[in-house]
């Protein structure tokens, strides 16, 4: 990364947290589509579907590595992100905290979505696993 000043720094800071929120918006909206899928067995779409999360997945996770970096950079080894808003003017205050705080919650919606999802398929692919080779303790005595 080529040095910049604390102002590009925050800048860079603050137009991640907005990118997030795009790509977080995006990467729920596809969980969805992606739970509807498997409800339909449709193994065409979930790979299609996967390969649209990967790499929505990656850039957020390099831009979470760079808002470590910038953030310890700014404000020592064992800043947060309090640190960064409370650097912040009042006017630009308000609003990098909301917008931190719905980044936060969009990122909990994904991850129960997440979940939902793998529960999901899991559940199926035990289901096909039992329909095709059977119950392992079918005659066994109870």
């Amino acid at each position: 990364m080529s040095r910049m000043t604390r102002d590009q720094a925050l800048a860079r800071l603050l137009d991640g947290i907005q990118d997030d929120l795009r790509a977080c918006t995006t990467i729920r909206d596809v969980l969805e589509r992606q739970f509807q899928a498997a409800l339909r067995h449709r193994g065409a779409e979930l790979a299609t579907l996967a390969g649209e999360l990967t790499p929505q997945l990656d850039t957020m996770e390099q831009r979470r590595q760079q808002r470590v970096q910038l953030v310890r950079a700014l404000f020592g080894q064992q800043a947060g992100m309090d640190q960064l808003f409370s650097s912040l003017p009042d006017a630009q205050r308000g609003g990098a905290s909301a917008a931190w705080d719905q980044l936060e919650q969009l990122v909990r919606d994904c991850k129960r979505a997440t979940t939902r999802n793998a529960n999901l398929m899991a559940e199926q692919h035990s289901v096909m696993q039992r329909l095709m080779h059977g119950e392992d303790q079918t005659y066994a005595p109870r």
